[in-house]
């Protein structure tokens, strides 16, 4: 169940991670993101919210900022 929840959060915030116009915007909605949902899996599945809010939060940012616009467009 563990590794089940942080795949689920994980697809779910890499998904959602390329939110975003430019490289900045994509960023800050993916640390946002990431951070967010990295507390909830931290928290479910008995960990650190704060841990996997970090976790979260790095990843997310780093995945929005290396992603490009076109890469993930809910506007298709």
């Amino acid at each position: 169940m563990k590794t089940l929840s942080i795949l689920s959060v994980g697809l779910l915030a890499l998904t959602l991670s390329a939110c975003g116009n430019s490289t900045t915007e994509r960023a800050l909605s993916g640390g946002a993101i990431g951070a967010g949902a990295g507390a909830a899996a931290g928290a479910l599945t008995g960990g650190s919210a704060t841990t996997g809010a970090v976790i979260g939060g790095l990843g997310g940012a780093a995945i929005g900022g290396l992603t490009d616009k076109d890469d993930i467009s809910f506007d298709r």
